[in-house]
């Protein structure tokens, strides 16, 4: 039997930081499976699309598509199955999250920031036209809260309320001195950037993925989809 092709489908962004960023996970799983052929795909804004990265695989080639998403949300729901209808041999895995090792990857992030006992922490999540993703940032935000033995609270970029910086002007409405904004967001890009802006001086953790290389824990878990949907 021929072994099962992963392709790995990300957003895709505009931001060449984030492609960078992005594509070094993807060579990262690539090189955690030798005997698997690894692909890059995108579901938006970049090239190869679905269809095209599916085209490139031989004919007959079974493939696990892993999306390189934190939620499972539109694009998980309807884009990938729309986009792979059809198509004979295809497998969707699960998306990247919710898994506590997301959370210890933020967690490192924050070590930087030298959060302080008493300090507000905002976790800063993309925001979906699909509740049931919003809920999952919202588990992740509670096993944040759980690993920090502090309140989190959420703050969404696009699609949802409250907004990162409803959220960060909410914690400092307190009396806080300084909020500190945690980054559940993959890569650099759009989401990033505006995370910064709504953050309004408070300072905002590295995205997950980043200039330095992929956590070993991010790797384990694009396998560990791959594997489960085997």
């Amino acid at each position: 039997m021929t072994t099962p092709a992963l392709l790995a489908i990300s957003h895709g962004t505009a931001s060449p930081a984030g492609q960078s960023a992005v594509a070094a996970l993807v060579d990262a799983v690539a090189a955690r499976l030798p005997d698997v052929t690894v692909r890059l795909g995108h579901v938006d804004v970049q090239q190869p699309d679905v269809a095209a990265s599916l085209d490139a695989l031989p004919d007959g080639q079974p493939v696990v598509i892993v999306p390189l998403l934190l939620s499972a949300g539109y694009h998980v729901r309807v884009d990938l199955k729309k986009q792979t209808a059809g198509r004979e041999g295809v497998t969707i895995a699960a998306a990247l999250g919710p898994d506590p090792r997301l959370v210890d990857a933020m967690v490192e992030r924050l070590s930087p920031l030298d959060l302080q006992p008493g300090e507000p922490l905002v976790i800063a999540v993309a925001g979906s036209s699909d509740e049931r993703a919003n809920d999952d940032c919202r588990v992740i935000a509670g096993m944040l809260a759980d690993r920090l033995s502090r309140e989190v609270a959420v703050g969404f970029l696009a699609a949802a309320d409250p907004r990162v910086g409803a959220a960060v002007a909410a914690a400092r409405s307190e009396g806080a001195a300084r909020v500190v904004v945690a980054n559940y967001l993959l890569a650099p890009g759009y989401f990033h950037d505006l995370a910064v802006r709504l953050a309004d001086g408070s300072p905002v953790a590295r995205p997950l993925l980043d200039d330095d290389a992929p956590a070993a824990s991010l790797v384990d878990i694009v396998v560990d989809r791959y594997r489960a949907a085997l």
